[in-house]
């Protein structure tokens, strides 16, 4: 499948991620998931160490069902977006679905369609894992990127009430949905070509 690139974009590349980007990732995913906020400023070393951490665990694990891809410049091999996505089974569903989470794009390179091209990427892996659906979460006020999963496909299930959203008025999660033409079940262990 061949994936037309908008101009704008022509000068990225799409890999999967190493150890050695863990450190530019973790920056990336606190700057995107936690902006900067003055009384807060203090907590962002210690979110980029348990965020860092987390990556690595998942990174240095053996799991068949799991890939970390990143945006990077061609240019200087600058790291400007990533996306995970594995295997996940909910209790109330027959089927595996690829579940994708931590999309996310560095400020300076958004609107240009980077988030696009990770989703495109993440769904022909989801396709290669021979799965029928591609799940992801996404905050109720994040428009922005319900806008996104809206023209990739995606199609919003129901939202995620929970304690914190209550007690804390904390926008709730909303659950999207892509289903993919794939005949057959997601297999439990699998390899990928990416």
């Amino acid at each position: 499948m061949v994936v037309p690139v908008p101009k704008q974009t022509r000068s990225i590349a799409i890999r999967l991620a190493t150890l050695d980007d863990i450190a530019a990732l973790a920056t990336l995913l606190v700057k995107s998931f936690h902006p900067p906020q003055n009384w807060l400023m203090w907590s962002y070393p210690f979110l980029r160490l348990g965020i860092s951490e987390d990556l690595r665990l998942r990174l240095r694990s053996d799991n068949t069902t799991y890939r970390c891809l990143i945006a990077v410049t061609l240019e200087n091999q600058e790291i400007i977006g990533t996306a995970e996505i594995a295997l996940k089974h909910w209790f109330y569903r027959p089927r595996m679905t690829a579940y994708i989470s931590n999309l996310a794009v560095s400020p300076s390179h958004r609107r240009l369609g980077v988030a696009k091209q990770l989703l495109q990427r993440c769904q022909m892996v989801a396709e290669q894992w021979h799965c029928q659906r591609v799940s992801l979460h996404v905050l109720e006020n994040n428009l922005a990127a319900q806008s996104l999963y809206q023209d990739a496909g995606f199609r919003c299930q129901g939202n995620e009430g929970s304690w914190r959203s209550w007690l804390w008025q904390k926008p709730r999660r909303l659950l999207w949905e892509k289903t993919l033409a794939v005949e057959m079940a997601c297999p439990p262990s699998v390899k990928t070509t990416l």
